[in-house]
């Protein structure tokens, strides 16, 4: 337990360049507090303790912002950054080494019974506001852009962005640094960019010709 709790406090050191000092991290980061209250109240959920899990996850959300359903499986080094607004759902299962930012939501899509949360594979990172909703994977090492709604199966090695959810990027070389969720590429912004580029050529085009026109009524 006490190796846990160090590699709790190492993972923000790896993912945060502002951490300072130790004791900064465990008692100002409320993320941490709130994957702690997590595993406490999972260990009370899975003995059959439903109403006090909830009650602790209930406590934990008043006070880091962060809501994490006692039923939720969350693997090792997870790091929540600033972490205000997170919903994990109950049924949502999230691999080692994941990077999940303020105003995500790991929810389902319905009223339906069972498995209706995503599974979340090992080095994901899941920019702020993005919302991941249904019961389907998001395959290891993808990043999902900010404020991407995701509504369907990611491979493995990929980039998600907009709404709906688009992958950009698959079993090609990352989007520079894993923790620079905001410089994602856009399709539909690089197809607005291509078409302005192709309309400044034709007027250019345009111009020209009214030039040569104007040159020749001039020679005559």
């Amino acid at each position: 337990m006490f190796s846990q709790f160090r590699s709790d406090v190492q993972t923000v050191f790896e993912n945060d360049p502002a951490a300072r000092s130790r004791f900064e991290v465990v008692f100002t980061y409320s993320g941490l507090h709130a994957i702690w209250a997590h595993r406490i109240a999972h260990r009370l959920y899975r003995r059959g303790w439903f109403t006090l899990a909830r009650i602790i996850s209930q406590a934990s959300r008043f006070t880091t912002g962060i809501e994490i359903h006692p039923g939720a499986t969350i693997g090792q080094r997870l790091f929540i950054d600033h972490g205000m607004g997170v919903v994990i759902g109950e049924t949502c299962e999230i691999g080692d080494d994941v990077v999940i930012y303020q105003g995500v939501t790991l929810g389902g899509t319905g009223k339906e019974k069972g498995k209706r949360h995503p599974t979340i594979g090992n080095n994901v990172v899941i920019g702020s506001g993005s919302k991941v909703l249904g019961s389907f994977r998001v395959g290891d090492n993808s990043n999902i852009g900010s404020n991407a709604v995701v509504l369907r199966e990611v491979p493995d090695n990929c980039t998600v962005v907009g709404n709906p959810g688009r992958v950009v990027r698959r079993n090609g070389e990352r989007v520079g640094d894993r923790l620079d969720h905001t410089n994602l590429p856009d399709p539909i912004i690089e197809m607005f960019r291509a078409m302005g580029q192709e309309i400044e050529g034709l007027k250019k085009e345009l111009a020209d010709m009214r030039e040569l026109q104007q040159l020749s009524h001039k020679g005559e």
